[in-house]
C-alpha cells in the first residue's frame, strides 16, 4: 500500500502514514500504465478558484461517494482534495469500504502546485460524454502524430478518452454529428493541429500544460519523425522506422494504437529515466 513518509519531531526519524500518497510518488506514476484512478473531490468553491486539475484526475462530487464508490471496485484510486485533509481521506474511507484501493493525496492540490507540476487547464478539456470520457476523431490509419496524441492523452489527460479513426474527408463532419473533438487534421476551426514547425504533439503539450522536460525531449522526438526532420533527434529515426513498421503489421487502426501505447510508453521512460544509460557489448579480451 502506497505511504508517505512524514517526519516526527519525538523521534527525530522518518515515520509512515496510513493511506496516503507523497505528492513525489504520485507525480513517478503519473504518465506511466501503473497510475492508480486519480479522482478530484474538491469542494465545488475550492475547484472553482483552481486554474487546473492534476493530470489524469477526473471530477466526482464527495457528498455523492456512497453512490458512485463500487464503479471503482478492485481498482488502485488516489483521492484528491485543496489540501489533503477531510474530503480527500472521506472519500478514500469510502472506497475503501466499497472494495477498491484507496489513498489520499497527501497535500491534496495545494501541495502539487507548490511543488510545481503540471497542471492541466480546466479551460482546455473538452466536454465528456455521459459516462464521463472525452471523445476524439482524426483521420485513418495513423502513423506517428496520431498515435502520439493518444498516448498523450490517455496518459495524461483522460485515461478513458475515446479515438475514432475515419477518412480525411468525414473527420470534421464526424466531430460535429458525434459531439467529437477533431485533431491532427487542417480545417478551419481546428485548434488541435500544427501550427507552424510544431506538430499537433507540440500543440497538446502547451496547451495542456505538460511542458515537463522529458515530454520536451519526447515531443522533439516525434516532430523529428513526423515532420521528416530526423536531423532533430538521432532517436527520430528509430521512432519513424517503429511506427511505419507498427503500420504495416496491423489493417486495424485501434489495433494498431494499442500496439503505439506501448512503443510510446518505452520512449517516454527513456526520455524520463534512461537517457544517460549506455549499453555495450562486452569484447573479447586478447
Amino acid at each position: 500500500m502506497p505511504k508517505h513518509r512524514i517526519r516526527s519531531s519525538f523521534y527525530g526519524c522518518i515515520m509512515s502514514s496510513f493511506n496516503t500518497i507523497s505528492v513525489e510518488k504520485l507525480a513517478r506514476l503519473i504518465g506511466t500504465p501503473k497510475c492508480p484512478t486519480l479522482i478530484d473531490v474538491c469542494a465545488d468553491e475550492d475547484f472553482s478558484t483552481n486554474p487546473g486539475i492534476l493530470p489524469c484526475a477526473i471530477r466526482r462530487p464527495y457528498g455523492a461517494v456512497s453512490e458512485w464508490a463500487h464503479e471503482y471496485v478492485g481498482q488502485s484510486v488516489v483521492t484528491i482534495c485543496q489540501k489533503g485533509h477531510k474530503l480527500s481521506h472521506g472519500a478514500a474511507a469510502w472506497l475503501r469500504h466499497a472494495g477498491a484501493s484507496a489513498d489520499a493525496l497527501e497535500g491534496g492540490v495545494l501541495a502539487w502546485a507548490q511543488a510545481g507540476l503540471p497542471m492541466v487547464p480546466k479551460a482546455k478539456l473538452p466536454s465528456r460524454d455521459s459516462r464521463g470520457r472525452t471523445l476524439w476523431v482524426t483521420r485513418s490509419r495513423p502513423k506517428i502524430d496520431r498515435i502520439a496524441c493518444p498516448w498523450l492523452i490517455r496518459r495524461f489527460v483522460d485515461p478513458n478518452a475515446v479515438f475514432l479513426f475515419v477518412p480525411p474527408s468525414e473527420v470534421q463532419a464526424v466531430g460535429e454529428r458525434f459531439g467529437t473533438t477533431p485533431f491532427d487534421i487542417e480545417g478551419e476551426g481546428v485548434f488541435w493541429s500544427h501550427r507552424g514547425e510544431l506538430c499537433t504533439f507540440d500543440v497538446m503539450i502547451e496547451e495542456f500544460g505538460l511542458e515537463t522536460e522529458p515530454l520536451k525531449r519526447l515531443a522533439t522526438i516525434v516532430r523529428g519523425a513526423d515532420t521528416a526532420r530526423l536531423d532533430l533527434a538521432p532517436e527520430a529515426s528509430g521512432l519513424l522506422a517503429a511506427s511505419l513498421g507498427l503500420s504495416r503489421i496491423f489493417t486495424d487502426d485501434l489495433a494498431q494504437l494499442d500496439a503505439g501505447l506501448l512503443l510510446y510508453d518505452a520512449f517516454y521512460r527513456w526520455c524520463r529515466d534512461a537517457t544517460d544509460e549506455t549499453h555495450n557489448w562486452p569484447s573479447k579480451k586478447a
